[in-house]
C-alpha cells in the first residue's frame, strides 16, 4: 500500500509500509521470529547505552534477544526481558544498535531498525554522584499505566540519565534533558512503588528519590488512556483514487512522540514517522487506499510512546469511499 507525504506544522511525515510480523524460511516452509519494533537507544553515561524494544509476540516461541553494536553481538537477554545497558563503550562515540529475536528452535528473526545513540565526554577525576531528584510524583494512565515526573537533579558536571526503578528492579532510563515519563505494560488493580535515581558521566549514581506510590485501577481499558484522542476520519476522492484523511490529538505521554501505526480492516496498513519536530497537538495525515468506489473501511490508529512501547488504540471509525461520479 502507498501513500502520500503531507506536511503537518512544519515536520515532514514519511510512510513506510509495515511488514508481517514473522518471515517465511524459504528452506521448509516454518517461520522465523519477527524483527523487534519500537528500538530505542539512549546514554547512560559516557561509558554505557540503554537500550530498550518491543517485545515480539505473533510468531514461533522467542527464547531470546541479541543485541548488536554494529555487526558485534554485545549481548544476550532472556526472553522475558526487554531492555539492556550496554557498557564499556567510548566517551563522546556515536554507536549504532539493533535487536535480533531467537526462536526456541535457535533460528534467528530479522533485525529490528537500527537506532543511533552517542555517549557524552567523559569528565577526569569525578567522584561526586549527583544530588537525589526531588518532588516526584505520577498518576495513573488508564490501568495498564503510570506517569511519573520529578524536579531535575543537580550535578558539578551535568546529568546524563535518570534511571527508574520498579521496587528494586530498573525498568527504564530517559535522557538527562527530561524528568518526566509513562510506564506501561502494568498489571490492572496492582499497587507499585517507583524511585528515580540520576547518573553522571562519569556513571556517578545518585541516591534514590522519594518513593511515588501508586495503583491501577481494576479491569482492563486496553491501553485508552495512551491513546490518541479526537480521532477522526473521512474519504475523498482525487485523480480516479481514493484517499482516506485521519486527523488525531496526540495522546499526553510526558514525551515527544514521533511514530504512529494506522490499523486498517484489523490488519497493520502503513506505519509514519515524523521527521524534524512531530506536532504535539493535533495532527493530520491521507493515504490512497484504492480506486474501488463503494468500499468500507475500519481504521483506527496508535502511538508509539517514549518508552518505546505501543499505546492503546484511537477508538476505530468506519469510512467508505464514495460512488463515482458520472
Amino acid at each position: 500500500m502507498s501513500g502520500r507525504v503531507v506536511a503537518v506544522g512544519g515536520a515532514l511525515v514519511l510512510l513506510a509500509a509495515c511488514g508481517r510480523g514473522a518471515a517465511d524460511d524459504g528452506g521448509n516452509g516454518g517461520r522465523l521470529p519477527g524483527a523487534p519494533a519500537g528500538v530505542t537507544a539512549a546514554a547512560g553515561s559516557a561509558t554505557s547505552v540503554h537500550v530498550m524494544w518491543n517485545a515480539v509476540s505473533g510468531g514461533p516461541g522467542i527464547s531470546a534477544y541479541e543485541v548488536y553494536r554494529g555487526t558485534t553481538e554485545v549481548a544476550d537477554v532472556p526472553a522475558s526481558e526487554h531492555m539492556v545497558d550496554v557498557i564499556r563503550l567510548r566517551p563522546a562515540t556515536t554507536y549504532v544498535f539493533t535487536v535480533r529475536a531467537r526462536g526456541t528452535d535457535g533460528r534467528l528473526g530479522p533485525r529490528g531498525q537500527e537506532v543511533r545513540a552517542s555517549t557524552p565526554a567523559t569528565v577526569a577525576a569525578d567522584h561526586s554522584p549527583p544530588a537525589r531528584p526531588f518532588a516526584p510524583h505520577g498518576r495513573a494512565v488508564g490501568s495498564r499505566a503510570v506517569q511519573l515526573s520529578w524536579a531535575a537533579s543537580t550535578d558539578d558536571r551535568g546529568v546524563v540519565s535518570y534511571d527508574v526503578y520498579q521496587g528494586n528492579t530498573k525498568i527504564h532510563s530517559v535522557p538527562g534533558s527530561r524528568t518526566a515519563t509513562m510506564v506501561t505494560g502494568l498489571r490492572p488493580g496492582t499497587r507499585y512503588s517507583f524511585t528515580v535515581r540520576a547518573r553522571d558521566a562519569a556513571d556517578n549514581l545518585s541516591p534514590a528519590s522519594a518513593p511515588v506510590r501508586l495503583s491501577t485501577p481494576p479491569g482492563s481499558d486496553d491501553g485508552r488512556g495512551t491513546a490518541p484522542t479526537t480521532f477522526r476520519a473521512s474519504a475523498h476522492r482525487a485523480d480516479g483514487a481514493y484517499y482516506l484523511d485521519l486527523s488525531w490529538v496526540a495522546p499526553r505521554t510526558d514525551g515527544v512522540v514521533t511514530q504512529y501505526q494506522i490499523q486498517l480492516d484489523g490488519k497493520p496498513a502503513t506505519s509514519l514517522v515524523w521527521g524534524g519536530t512531530a506536532p504535539s497537538g493535533k495532527a493530520s495525515y491521507s493515504f490512497y487506499v484504492g480506486r474501488d468506489a463503494r468500499i468500507t473501511y475500519r481504521v483506527r490508529i496508535r502511538a508509539m510512546l517514549p518508552d518505546g512501547t505501543w499505546g492503546g488504540f484511537s477508538p476505530e471509525r468506519t469510512v467508505t469511499t464514495a460512488a463515482e461520479q458520472p
